[in-house]
């Protein structure tokens, strides 16, 4: 079986200032799967390091105000895209992102409070039936 993973998790240094979310737990597991590794924003155009954004209303908007929106919807189109060419039914994505997040986004102030919400990605893969997972809870659902 196939599985989108953001790349973060798996180690690549595509995060916001230019490191990685590295899940060891996460990596080991997947050594069962087919893993297509996705970076959605910078899919969408974004540099490494870049600007950290949050989600405020139906925008994202940088820690300096632009409004990357556009960036990080054209991210998850592209991800849709991969999804939809390998018959993935199932992402295991960084929780709290503005594009990655499942369940949990960050509220758009940057003080680091979350509320519920899904980040720009996720949004879109489960309006096309695709299964969203993050880091915390993969394990409820795969064995």
């Amino acid at each position: 079986m196939k599985i989108i993973v953001s790349a973060c998790l798996l180690g690549e240094n595509c995060k916001y200032n230019g490191s990685n979310n590295f899940h060891q737990k996460l990596s080991d597991f997947l050594k069962n799967y087919e893993v297509i590794k996705v970076c959605p924003e910078v899919m969408g155009g974004l540099p490494t390091p870049r600007v950290p954004g949050e989600i405020k209303g139906d925008k994202v908007i940088n820690q300096d105000g632009f409004d990357v929106t556009n960036e990080y919807q054209k991210g998850a189109l592209k991800t849709l895209e991969i999804a939809r060419q390998n018959d993935i039914k199932i992402a295991i994505l960084k929780s709290n992102s503005p594009s990655c997040g499942c369940g949990k986004i960050y509220d758009g102030t940057f003080s680091k409070t979350l509320i519920d919400g899904d980040g720009i990605t996720t949004k879109l893969l489960k309006e096309n039936g695709i299964l969203v997972l993050n880091e915390e809870n993969f394990m409820d659902y795969l064995k």
